[in-house]
């Protein structure tokens, strides 16, 4: 029982560490030296735990909102061209898990106001004294979309048939590898699963918050075999026969333009008069391109939520309080923006060819090149003319807000020309005449990559640019489509080095596990593949550490030495430069005053309760 208590004790240390320093607010933070952020006040959440309620032999949750007015539509956007799939568990892009996430609930959440876990499809959760026996027991008569049960079959196959079989992307099953297994999971019964991890296994309960799916919708598409299963929900999805059990589903996906939902009528959470959620008749996603149209989207009032560039904060302020928004202040993301150089010296087995030109191959493994990169980049300068001054350079492979940041490696350095060229110099790299040629005589000049639409990252491609023609580098500077991005990075490899961001999980560093394991589906510096040929591959010294780092966190319960772990990995990330990190923006969002039940957080974002936002007009 002690065990029991000990395990719990360090979660709710993490909730209460966190609550220390995240405001959960709509002003903006002192510390912030720009006046557009210096003006508004910070005002205090007061959320209420939420409640388990049964009738009629079905087990809701009773949101925490007030009581709210049904009907009307709910509009926001999204960067880019749009998702690549409807399937939560073929997503590899922030777009495409973010709309369908909207579709499906996992067993547990994270809670926005506190980052403690917190039951959702899952009524209850028993851990063993072992601490590595998690008994879940689903709530009992909730439904699909379709009014089939939702029942411990679909949990059971979920993680048995489709994550721990490798069906998708894999990030979620390995993730969840401990000393080399995986955790098995067992039926008990019609509302119970068990779930043994290998050994204790510290971030067991926030893999917890995978989507659960439908078993008799996706059994079909695991039954014909992985190579259907990635087109299994795509895009082109007929809306009728996708089984959702989130709040809502889809109504209609028009392609470049629009994803609309509508409520699920079977949804489980009710308000506290009993009223089945959501409010709203509908969700609209409206695909912006870029960030410039997102911004004309709500200046023309077309959408009800924005995200502010930095260069638009002031005016956005000053016009605050004649207008029908209000803005707020979330501080800096948890994204952490950076460049990446194709580290790969494997041959594509297929084509016999390496995946990188050898001549670069040398440039981008040597460890002097990319640190005469980081010291050659202009932080502040990004941080000034990107973000105006909306943000704060970045060093670390952990985000700023995260409970794990190493606040050594966080200080960074500022932009040091001569220690650039130093390091170059020891590598036998040469100027003559403003241009830099390698110790063999090759002129060095390279491609540099980002997805279209994204004006920050295509000014930071601008301004790096720059940066590095000053040692005599040309880069050539070319924004792509998102998606051709993406299989670049995923699929064909072919990419000298992009300019990209993560997302991060400001509660638990374990969750980049796939970024920094070598065999991760995410370890964008060095990936490899099935198209690998096996005998031009090895493990670089830095990677062998950071296997053994992440391997030994997640099974380390001491949350001391597990940040004594989590700072170590910052360190190596930070001495061998595989991704050189740029700057994190923070972020500012506009807020139509109609919408209410409205309560944004640094964890949650602006919209992390859908089902109780209503429209007040």
């Amino acid at each position: 029982m002690k065990k029991f208590i000990y395990l719990i004790l360090i979660l709710f240390t993490l909730a209460t560490i966190l609550c220390s320093f995240i405001k959960k607010d709509k002003g903006y933070n002192e510390v912030y030296t720009n006046s557009a952020l210096r003006a508004l006040d910070v005002i205090e959440y007061d959320p209420i735990e939420p409640v388990n309620l049964t009738k009629n032999g079905v087990d809701y949750l009773v949101s925490r909102g007030e009581e709210g007015i049904f009907g009307g539509d709910l509009v926001t956007s999204s960067i880019g061209e749009g998702p690549k799939t409807l399937n939560p568990f073929n997503s590899n892009d922030a777009t495409s898990s973010e709309l369908s996430s909207i579709m499906y609930d996992g067993l547990f959440y994270t809670d926005p106001y506190d980052g403690s876990i917190r039951p959702k499809l899952a009524k209850s959760i028993k851990i063993l004294p072992d601490k590595k026996t998690y008994i879940v027991e689903l709530r009992h008569g909730i439904k699909w979309s379709d009014g089939r049960e939702i029942t411990a079959d679909d949990v059971y196959f979920t993680y048995n048939t489709i994550i721990f079989g490798g069906f998708g992307d894999t990030s979620a099953r390995d993730s969840m590898y401990a000393n080399g297994k995986l955790p098995v999971i067992e039926k008990i019964d019609k509302y119970k699963v068990k779930f043994v991890t290998p050994v204790p296994f510290a971030p067991f309960l926030r893999n917890l918050t995978t989507p659960v799916a439908p078993e008799h919708v996706y059994k079909y598409a695991t039954d014909k075999g992985k190579d259907f299963f990635r087109t299994f929900h795509s895009t082109d999805v007929n809306p009728k026969t996708l089984v959702t059990s989130g709040a809502f589903k889809l109504k209609e996906y028009i392609p470049a333009q629009r994803v609309v939902y509508e409520r699920n009528p079977n949804y489980y959470i009710i308000d506290k008069k009993g009223n089945k959620l959501p409010y709203l008749d509908r969700y609209l996603v409206l695909i912006a391109g870029d960030l410039n149209n997102d911004i004309i989207k709500f200046e023309a009032k077309e959408t009800d939520i924005a995200s502010i560039p930095g260069n638009m904060v002031a005016k956005y302020r000053e016009n605050e309080k004649k207008s029908d928004y209000t803005l707020y202040n979330l501080g800096p993301t948890s994204n952490t923006s950076f460049i990446v150089f194709n580290l790969n010296t494997r041959k594509n087995k297929t084509t016999g060819k390496y995946y990188v030109n050898p001549i670069k191959q040398e440039w981008f493994n040597d460890l002097n090149f990319r640190s005469a990169i980081d010291y050659a980049i202009d932080r502040e300068s990004l941080v000034l003319n990107v973000l105006s001054g909306i943000g704060e350079p970045l060093y670390t492979a952990e985000g700023i807000p995260s409970l794990f940041l190493n606040k050594e490696i966080a200080k960074g350095h500022p932009q040091d020309l001569n220690k650039a060229k130093e390091f170059l110099l020891k590598s036998g790299f040469c100027e003559k005449n403003g241009i830099l040629y390698d110790k063999k005589g090759n002129k060095v000049e390279f491609e540099l990559l980002t997805n279209a639409g994204n004006t920050q990252r295509e000014a930071a491609g601008v301004s790096i640019k720059e940066d590095l023609q000053a040692l005599g580098i040309t880069v050539n500077f070319k924004p792509v489509e998102f998606n051709s991005l993406v299989n670049k990075l995923s699929n064909s490899l072919d990419y000298d080095a992009i300019i990209i961001a993560l997302t991060g999980n400001p509660l638990e560093p374990h969750s980049g596990y796939n970024v920094w394991m070598s065999n991760g589906a995410l370890h964008l510096f060095n990936q490899r593949n099935e198209n690998d040929d096996k005998t031009t591959d090895k493990i670089l010294p830095f990677e062998k550490e950071l296997n053994d780092i992440f391997d030994s966190a997640a099974i380390e319960l001491d949350n001391e030495k597990r940040k004594a772990l989590y700072n170590k990995y910052q360190e190596i990330v930070a001495k061998n430069n595989p991704i050189i990190y740029l700057y994190s923006p923070i972020n500012i969002s506009a807020v139509r005053n109609k919408l209410r039940n409205i309560f944004p957080t640094p964890l949650g974002g602006t919209i992390h309760n859908p089902e109780e936002i209503y429209i007040q007009n």
